[in-house]
């Protein structure tokens, strides 16, 4: 390892100094070069701690020249510090420390260090000299080179700064070995950058070291250290090399004015995502994003090949980066962040290369060399398309310019490229492959190819042509990790064969293959049956007959007769035809189970086996059989891949559908591929005109308008050109007979179903957007073709579905151009998916054939519904018999407002010869679990997105394949919810139950079976207790609306942005205390669970604990809280897995909030915010060894990891050891806005701290064992204190009108203020005149914190309120007044507000679309009771009265929408048909009802029976407790009545809210009210 120290010149100067271990150079070179008398080291507070650094450190100081001094400074690390405040600082000290214009200021560290301090030295003095010594790799390579310095803005970065070139760059890659793995491969992206713009020999080179630069980076310790040595020649080479690059460039054009544009390539991009993804992703990893979109910007424009921007991706996945946004690595990593197509294009209108408005982008000519010697303008256009993965097609349109004959050349064939390096890797020698289509595919191949050492692989003519060497077969061997394929169906074939002949290691005797979630569901059982029987040991690791498998490397691939069923698939025949040379014995393969599928590709296998020296002999006697004989492959010297003939029919078809010529060479009629046919079998009799010639195809196009119907065609040789053939027909009509259907019939193409989807349903469904009619055959399509162009038409906004196939999307992308009444385009999604054979489709397209395209930003919706596609994501509940699945389902469908379906009653339906029970019996409990899931599947895939609720069986996890469809219907987004019991009580419960056919085993055993699998299978849990009494199950029914609402997302928590608070729970078990939860938490905003306070972490009494409080508490936010030991709790520390277990626990039991310590691993921390949903996510950290002042950088550095981590609340707890840390801390409460903050001091010391905090403050309570932290107080006594140092003033609150001698408002409001210690007092005030409240209270009470109006006063106050809410003005009367200050007030009314929640805090859904609502009386309260069931979503409100006349004013004054109904009659209300779900009395209490009201009344209880909840009357009149109408309706008609005094409670805890802005004490003040 030889790392000699090198001097690189730049400007005329031998500057930069590169070597290893240089420290000693680095000290001399500064002393002897730039004497000074004072030197400046400045550096952040993470390098401090390197031990690399302290030894430099020791070096300048022991070596320092006399007379001189050396000065140091740390600042705050991270991208955050680089800004005007921090360089301010750092001029401050110099100045204090008596520096001048001799001084040097040494900058140590990365890019932040050398911008920062370079513009420090730029700018002190005007000007002092500076030296960089870069630490990291980016630095090394970039920023620390060319002079270029600044700082950040908040609108941008580096917009302020200065060229200022540094005395000397000191670069010693020794600092590399103390670079955290991630920065490490973050600075490739710029080594990558310099070799891809300007020397294509150190790429190539970069190339070959890929696999062990990674390897090493990778086994390194991520957060200390790389071992280095290991890699010293090539990271030293790499960095030189790089750096003489930039070097060259910069000597050129200093000042950035042309040339050095070019170090550019890949930042215009890459720094607008940079600037949405900062700061969870690096500036590397951004730039290499942004170096594969100017790369496919460039291809696009057609200036770089397809082969280039392929080992720009295939480079730059080597070592690590990101070459996609969307890669679900990188998405994790930056918190599923979204990157808006309109941001991005704004965030490039303010780059420094700008002109102007127009952006200006490095576009790429060729591995080491850029188009031209400097940027160029793009349009928005073409850069709109670059940045999305949807496309929108506008109308074709043929001018002079595009009907000359076209030359398009399609990439190489995807099955000859597989083929021939399958057969060249088995071969022995060397093989140069040209034309090699460059795809997905075929670099899963070749990865392949290398990790299982089957060959050497190189590559010539920059990357044109690959060159294999091949091992012969002889070197295969297990490789250590899994061979990920991706969406590679044909590379998983021929793998799966190639892995039956590779050895084992001494650490490894089986190779896995898998791939991504749709590899996994495409069938390769028949090739593993087959080779399975030939002795190889392959097992599922997942589903039977898919991916992922496990092939045994000790088994041993014997040969003989194999027999294989082909009719599926012909790639089983090909990839055991090309591997049976090397089975123990001579192979006889016999294809059997009816006529193989696509025979022509088994004969394109045979003809290339036979040019790589091994013959096939079809037998004489048996169809379909094959003898091979044994050997070894020879390779060809070259070997010409073809190109592919499917991806030839789209420019050809191109040229039919326009009527234009388009010749594509390397495919005539001497091809290997049967889709060369397509042209003379296909597109010659549908009108046009075709030559081939043994080499190249021309098609000439008909009029436009004018192709003819197929009336039929066998498309077995050529089954992937059917859909081409499909979209060319769509537009085919016969013009001379006006009966025709127009009709082109399609067969021979069944095995299309198996392919990347189900393409000939695909192509149906896609077709019928465009108005075009098909039939699906058992092998076929028919397509009835559009009598006119014109009748085509333009599919709705979200556009053509790709179901991530090429061929899909390429076809489609030919009739969107074709529709000519689409001026906005036809978009198509997926566009990415062509790179599967064709990655420069879309270029050819639009630079070539002149298409006009566009990018643009993809449809979304939310979770549970889509408006913009019409989406309403179905919930499944599954769970045990008895866990109550049906009635939970039940209140889901209501909450939701969806339908509900029971698939065991859907499954006796079908059956329809019995019940289950019956079924089981005749059948067996196999034929039934079979059946059930087919059900399940079916109701999924056609009902998933249209808003169901499925109770499915107890048993359905027993299948498999069940299995599987729950969790694909989790991770398309839609809820499947374990519905979760406890054991022993479902246990006692199905012991009785007659009705359900028995378990064959014991109930327990099929729990601890089933256990897991509903975990699995599940992305939610709902514990439901048993409930012994009515309250009970109401409390459960309102915890469970409100759990569905949050986990649907219809119904998200909002953090408090006022004064706020939450209590910390410190009970080992919540059962034994539920009755205190409600007391205890009286003021809160939210309840911390201490999870680790609790007896037992098991997550099934975690969940029982979680479903005690939601239903004790009327389901205040949750706080779920782990504290480990180091950070003041009880949980053990290195417990990481079962942490991560319980915050799992936590995210799928729908917790509002998780509290996540900031010192917790960063994969449990990622876990954890990738898969939050609607959870809101606490970062905390607490010093509880008071090590941490609030000034200590410790703090600063944890607050931008809460930033980097995007949590959404950030709480910080210090230790005061005296009351001056308090005030400290308010300055950094103030210096720190960008997230809501919690940050207290903890203990006597520190209250101060918690009174003064606003969000979520915690407090603990008197009913509480113990406080959770030290210092802690009560919600009364913080607002004691707080109003004793002036933040809360005494109010006088009044209730006004007459008579009020008996109200309770008083003592309603006096018990909530004394409860939560506030300073204030409500009392009455009696009169009968507005203008004396207002004289009196408004005018004159300078404190009044409001008025709670009653008669006579609620519609004269009125005109003395500044403004109305909608409440007020719909009801007509004000009964609660809130200042706003300057003598100006709001008129409200809660009257409505104490009828929605005294029905709903009885069970009453807050929703009940689709349920009709009942008033009985005309009184004062009844216009509340219509805007009460209106906002509760009533279909219509049915109104009656003794007389009408009085309802029928009432109705005219509200809007129609509100849907009154005024019932005359008693055949009236008979005759409403609507279930009516609840009823608000309205009448007087003390007086009989008239019989005529009464028998209405009664006509409309009997139509509760049908409502979807319990039905519910609510009674206004709250004397006496239990009224006539309340009798009757719970007595006769068995409805639930809610009594007045629960309104009047309700009505006057609104107002409380409304005035405190606290959460009222409900269940004390309800009993203060109700106590006489």
């Amino acid at each position: 390892m030889v790392a000699p120290l090198v001097k690189v010149p730049i400007l005329g100067k031998e500057t930069i100094h590169v070597g290893y271990k240089i420290h000693s150079h680095i000290v001399e070179t500064i002393y002897k070069h730039c004497s000074s008398s004072t030197y400046v080291i400045i550096n952040d507070t993470n390098l401090s701690k390197v031990s690399y650094y302290k030894s430099l450190l020791n070096e300048f100081q022991s070596s320092l020249p006399q007379e001189s001094r050396i000065l140091t400074y740390e600042v705050s690390p991270g991208e955050a510090n680089k800004s005007r405040e921090t360089k301010a600082s750092i001029e401050d000290y110099l100045l204090k420390q008596g520096c001048t214009r001799d001084t040097v200021i040494i900058a140590i560290g990365g890019g932040v260090i050398g911008d920062m301090i370079g513009f420090v030295a730029a700018t002190f003095m005007r000007g002092v000299r500076f030296i960089q010594i870069p630490t990291s790799l980016l630095a090394m390579v970039d920023s620390s080179i060319g002079g270029k310095t600044a700082v950040d803005t908040p609108l941008g970065k580096n917009f302020i700064g200065a060229f200022w070139q540094p005395e000397f760059v000191l670069v010693d890659i020794m600092w590399l070995s103390s670079l955290p793995r991630r920065e490490f491969i973050n600075g490739m992206a710029e080594v990558i950058k310099t070799a891809a713009i300007w020397n294509a020999e150190e790429f190539t080179r970069l190339e070959d070291n890929a696999i062990k630069f990674l390897e090493v980076v990778n086994n390194g310790d991520s957060d200390e250290s790389t071992a280095i040595e290991t890699i010293l020649n090539h990271v030293y080479k790499l960095v030189l090399e790089s750096i003489k690059v930039k070097a060259e460039v910069v000597s050129s054009d200093e000042r950035e004015s042309g040339l050095r544009n070019l170090l550019n390539f890949g930042h215009s991009i890459g720094h607008a995502y940079e600037a949405i993804l900062t700061p969870q992703a690096l500036h590397g990893e951004c730039v290499s994003i942004g170096m594969i979109k100017e790369a496919e910007l460039s291809r696009y424009l057609g200036i770089l090949s397809p082969t280039q921007v392929a080992r720009l991706s295939k480079i730059l996945s080597a070592y690590g980066l990101p070459i996609a946004p969307e890669e679900k690595w990188f998405k994790d990593l930056t918190l599923n962040k979204e990157t808006p197509l309109n941001v991005l294009l704004d965030k490039m209108s303010i780059d420094k290369k700008n002109a102007g408005s127009k952006k200006k982008v490095v576009l790429l000519e060729a591995i080491g060399k850029c188009y031209g010697t400097s940027a160029h303008f793009v349009t928005d256009e073409d850069l709109r398309f670059i940045l999305t993965d949807e496309t929108l097609v506008y109308p074709f349109t043929v001018n002079e310019t595009n009907t000359n004959e076209k030359f398009i050349t399609p990439p190489g064939s995807k099955s000859i490229s597989n083929r021939a390096l399958i057969l060249a890797a088995l071969g022995k020698g060397q093989c140069k492959i040209r034309n090699l289509l460059h795809s997905d595919d075929t670099k899963y191949m070749l990865s392949a190819i290398q990790d299982l050492n089957a060959a050497t692989i190189t590559s010539e003519d920059n990357g044109e042509t690959i060159v294999i060497e091949g091992h012969g077969g002889e070197a295969l061997s297990a490789c250590p990790n899994e061979l990920y394929l991706g969406n590679a169906g044909t590379a998983s074939r021929f793998l799966t064969s190639v892995a039956a002949l590779v050895n084992s290691t001494p650490t490894k005797d089986h190779v896995i293959l898998t791939g991504n979630a749709r590899m996994q569901q495409r069938p390769i059982g028949p090739l593993v049956d087959s080779l399975r029987i030939n002795g190889i040991k392959i097992d599922y690791v997942k589903s039977e007959g898919c991916l992922p498998i496990k092939v045994d490397t000790s088994s041993v691939f014997q040969g003989g007769r194999i027999e294989l069923a082909a009719t599926v698939s012909s790639q089983y025949v090909s990839s055991i035809l090309m591997c049976a040379p090397y089975a123990q014995e001579p192979v006889t393969l016999s294809l059997v189970g009816g006529k193989p599928i696509s025979i022509l590709y088994v004969d394109m296998t045979i003809k290339m086996m036979e040019k790589f020296g091994v013959n096939v002999i079809k037998s004489k006697t048996e169809p379909y059989t094959y003898h091979i004989s044994k050997g070894t492959y020879v390779n060809p010297k070259e070997y010409v891949i073809e190109s592919d003939a499917s991806s030839a029919t789209y420019p050809l078809a191109f040229a039919a559908m326009t009527g234009t010529t388009v010749t594509v060479s390397n495919i005539g009629y001497e091809s290997l591929q049967g889709d060369a046919k397509f042209a003379p079998l296909v597109l010659g009799p549908m009108g046009c005109t075709v030559k081939q010639t043994a080499t190249s195809t021309t098609v000439t196009g008909p009029k436009v308008g004018s192709l003819k119907p197929l009336k039929h065609v066998d498309m077995e040789p050529m089954t992937d050109a059917f859909l081409t053939a499909c979209v060319v027909a769509a537009i085919a009509h016969d013009d001379g007979d006006s009966k025709s259907e127009n009709i082109t019939t399609i067969e021979g193409i069944a095995n299309q179903r198996v392919k990347e989807c189900n393409r000939i349903l695909a192509m149906a469904t896609e077709l019928e957007k465009f108005g075009v009619r098909t039939k699906e055959l058992p092998d076929g399509i028919q397509v009835y073709g559009l009598n006119s162009l014109k009748d085509l038409q333009c599919p709705a906004a979200q556009g053509i579905h790709s179901y991530d196939d090429h061929r899909v999307a390429m076809s489609f992308s030919l009739l969107a151009g074709m529709v000519s009444t689409a001026p906005n385009g036809v978009r198509i999604q997926e566009r990415h998916c062509t790179a599967k054979t064709w990655p420069g489709w879309w270029d050819v397209l639009h630079t070539k054939l002149g298409a006009k395209l566009d990018g643009c930003e993809p449809t979304k919706g939310s979770t549970i519904t889509n408006n913009s596609n019409n989406v309403r994501k179905s919930v499944v509940i599954i769970g045990m018999r008895a866990a109550g699945k049906t009635t939970i389902s039940k209140w889901c469908a209501t909450t939701l407002g969806y339908k509900w379906v029971d698939l065991d009653d859907l499954f006796e339906e079908q059956y329809a010869d019995g019940s289950i029970k019956d079924f089981v019996a005749k059948f067996g409990w196999e034929k039934f679990r079979s059946e059930e899931t087919r059900i399940f599947k079916e109701v999924i895939e056609q009902y998933g997105d249209k808003g169901y609720v499925f109770s499915t069986g107890g048993g359905i996890v027993e299948n498999a394949e069940s299995r599987v469809h729950l969790k694909k219907f989790v991770s398309q987004g839609g809820i499947v919810m374990h519905l979760h019991r406890d054991i022993e009580e479902t246990i006692v419960f199905l012991k009785s139950d007659p009705t359900r056919p028995a378990f064959v085993e014991e109930i327990r055993e099929v729990w601890e079976r089933r256990e897991k699998w509903y975990k699995d299978c599940s992305n939610y849990t709902f514990f439901a207790p048993h409930c012994s009494t009515e309250v009970e199950f109401q409390n459960l029914r309102r915890a469970f609306g409100k759990f569905i609402l949050f986990i649907s997302g219809l119904k998200q928590t909002v953090i408090p942005t006022k004064r706020s608070a939450f209590v910390c729970l410190t009970f080992e078990d919540l059962a034994e205390h539920d009755t205190k939860l409600t007391p205890i938490t009286y003021g809160c905003d939210a309840v911390e669970v201490r999870v680790d306070h609790l007896a037992n972490y098991d997550p099934d009494y975690v969940n029982r604990q979680l479903s005690i409080l939601r239903t004790s508490t009327d389901s205040l936010p949750i706080i779920f809280t782990i504290r480990t030991k180091k950070q003041g709790g009880n949980f053990p520390d290195e417990e990481y897995e079962a942490i991560e277990e319980l915050y799992k626990t936590a995210l799928k039991s729908g917790v509002e909030y998780i509290d996540l310590e900031l010192t917790l691993p960063t994969s449990i921390q990622y876990n954890v915010l990738n898969n939050k949903r609607f959870t809101k996510i606490i970062g905390s950290h607490h010093d509880f060894a008071a090590a941490y002042p609030w000034g200590d950088a410790e703090w600063e550095n944890r607050y931008i990891q809460a930033l980097a981590l995007d949590v959404d609340i950030i709480k910080f707890v210090g230790t005061a050891t005296k009351f001056e840390d308090n005030l400290v801390l308010e300055k950094f409460r103030d210096a720190h806005k960008e997230k809501p903050l919690i940050a207290i001091n903890m203990t006597e010391c520190g209250k101060i701290s918690r009174v003064l905090n606003t969000v979520l403050t915690p407090i603990t309570s008197h009913l509480l064992p113990s406080a959770s932290a030290p210092g802690q107080l009560t919600l009364k006594q913080i607002n004691e204190i707080y109003t004793s140092m002036g933040g809360l003033s005494s109010k006088e609150f009044f209730v006004v009108g007459t008579p009020i001698g008996h109200s309770r408002s008083p003592i309603l409001h006096n018990t909530g203020y004394e409860l939560l210690g506030l300073p204030y007092n409500f009392d009455k005030y009696e009169t009968d005149s507005a203008e004396v409240i207002s004289k009196e209270l408004l005018e004159g009470k300078p404190n009044l914190g409001g008025l709670a109006v009653t008669i006579p006063l609620k519609l004269d106050i009125i005109k003395y309120m500044s403004e109305l809410t909608d409440a007020a003005k719909a009801i007509g009367a004000v009964n609660t007044v809130i200042p706003l200050g300057n003598k100006t007030f709001r008129g409200d009314n809660t009257d409505w507000l104490g009828i929605k929640n005294s029905l709903v805090s009885n069970g009453v859904p807050e929703s009940v679309k689709g349920t009709a609502g009942l008033i009985i009386g005309a009184g004062g309260t009844s216009r509340a009771a219509v805007f009460a069931l209106h906002k509760m979503g009533c279909s219509k409100i049915f109104m009656i009265n003794r007389t009408t006349p009085k309802l029928e004013e009432l109705k005219e004054s509200f809007p129609t929408e509100f849907n009154i109904v005024v019932v005359n009659s008693i055949e009236q209300a008979e005759q409403a048909k609507e279930p009516v779900g609840i009823a608000v009395s309205c009448v007087p209490a003390d007086k009989p009802l008239d019989p005529t009201l009464l028998s209405k009344l009664e006509r409309f209880l009997t139509k509760g029976l049908n409502a979807g909840f319990p039905p519910t009357l609510l009674d206004a009149a709250y004397k006496p407790a239990v009224t006539p109408i309340m009798r009757l309706a719970k007595d006769k008609y068995e409805w639930q009545v809610v009594p007045g005094a629960q309104m009047l409670v309700h009505q006057g805890v609104a107002q409380f809210e409304k005035w405190t802005g606290f959460k009222a004490p409900y269940k004390a003040i309800f009993q203060a009210v109700t106590t006489d």
